[in-house]
């Protein structure tokens, strides 16, 4: 493994962010990656870790713990990255960090038309489980948080 996984600095961010905005290419203000970065690291500071490659960001995986589920939001490996197994070395590190924590099952969303990331979290160990997802925005989105490196 040329890679390293440690905790999320807030020096990762401008990095988090810019890869969050090429893999995932959210559309909704409320998963703007900027604000979720924030929000996460507001709430809690645990369970975000960052894949570095000779000092690169090249992989970043977010979880949460609440008692009960353990829940992967976000895992995202830099395309120019891909295949080196940095992805399933992060989803190792946060199954083990959420199995010290106590927590028994992990649960994680999939987009219905990502089938090649279904396939790589079936590789792993996950199955796709009978369930309907639902959502519901209890707040309008949070203003866009300023950007202190852009003028």
């Amino acid at each position: 493994m040329r890679f390293e996984i440690r905790p999320y600095d807030e020096a990762d961010e401008s990095a988090v962010v810019a890869l969050w905005s090429e893999v995932f290419a959210y559309t909704a203000p409320h998963n703007q990656p900027l604000n979720l970065v924030r929000q996460k690291r507001a709430y809690e500071q645990a369970l975000f870790f960052v894949a570095l490659d000779d000092r690169r960001l090249v992989g970043t995986v977010m979880g949460g713990y609440d008692g009960h589920r353990g829940w992967i939001y976000s895992l995202a490996v830099d395309p120019s990255a891909r295949g080196q197994g940095i992805g399933a070395e992060l989803m190792r590190r946060i199954e083990r960090q959420l199995a010290e924590l106590g927590c028994r099952k992990i649960n994680l969303q999939v987009l219905a038309a990502n089938s090649a990331t279904v396939d790589f979290y079936r590789k792993l160990g996950y199955a796709v489980e009978e369930r309907v997802s639902m959502g519901k925005l209890l707040v309008p989105p949070p203003p866009e948080p300023r950007d202190a490196s852009r003028p």
